[in-house]
């Protein structure tokens, strides 16, 4: 496995490269990340040969991911990030990923339509923003596990719950806040899927309240978050 510092000392790789393979196994998951730079990224590590539709298939050391260009500047979805990841993985020279600062309190805040998480302990915290796998566009609900009759919305929501849970791992606490009741809740649908299937992020969690995020500014969740956290402390 290549160390971060082996990275800044290959041939192929400029300081530019190292910040985004950085940025690529960052934990919360790197928000902002523009294609462009995992681009050139992808062009200096392994052969990438233009497909159909903006797709292309990128070639290292026997391993290959299609993606497929963005419509914005930046990498469209975590499912896009952690497929670049797991290419990387396996391709070899995986970057060796910094642990998360030691004392890390995330907040989540989801709903139906989406996940935010941020870094209570930052000052203007930006949220990293995950929505539900949606193949079709329709920004449909999640629905709770007995309206599923079908399984059609079973890949959605695993998506989704698989991607907050990359983003929560290695926080030393997490908060989730949510609205409504009962198993329609999304917060408790995370929290089900958490105990079920990601014990090692679910043990961190302190706790998880039901509150109206439409009538709280960030500043006022954060405020909320922060003061949990201080009263587990004490």
């Amino acid at each position: 496995m290549t160390t971060q510092n082996q990275l800044k000392t290959s041939p192929h790789l400029n300081g530019r490269h190292q910040h985004t393979y950085e940025a690529i196994f960052r934990h919360p998951a790197a928000h902002n990340l523009e294609w462009h730079d995992v681009r050139s990224l992808l062009d200096a590590l392994g052969e990438v040969v233009e497909g159909n539709n903006g797709a292309i298939h990128v070639k290292r050391n026997g391993q290959m991911v299609t993606l497929h260009t963005p419509k914005h500047k930046d990498v469209a979805t975590v499912e896009d990030l952690l497929a670049i990841r797991h290419f990387l993985e396996k391709s070899g020279d995986a970057v060796t990923v910094p642990p998360v600062v030691p004392g890390t309190h995330l907040l989540v805040v989801i709903d139906h339509h989406e996940a935010k998480i941020y870094r209570t302990e930052m000052e203007g915290a930006i949220p990293q923003q995950l929505v539900p796998y949606d193949p079709h566009g329709f920004r449909q609900h999640l629905h709770s596990d007995n309206e599923m009759t079908d399984g059609k919305r079973a890949p959605e929501r695993k998506s989704f719950y698989e991607a907050i849970a990359t983003t929560l791992r290695g926080a030393d606490q997490i908060l989730i806040f949510g609205s409504g009741t009962g198993e329609s809740n999304a917060m408790e649908q995370l929290l089900t899927d958490l105990r079920h299937n990601h014990s090692d992020v679910a043990k961190h969690i302190v706790g998880s309240v039901v509150i109206d995020g439409h009538h709280h500014t960030e500043g006022q969740l954060l405020a909320k978050a922060r003061e949990f956290f201080a009263a587990k402390a004490v």
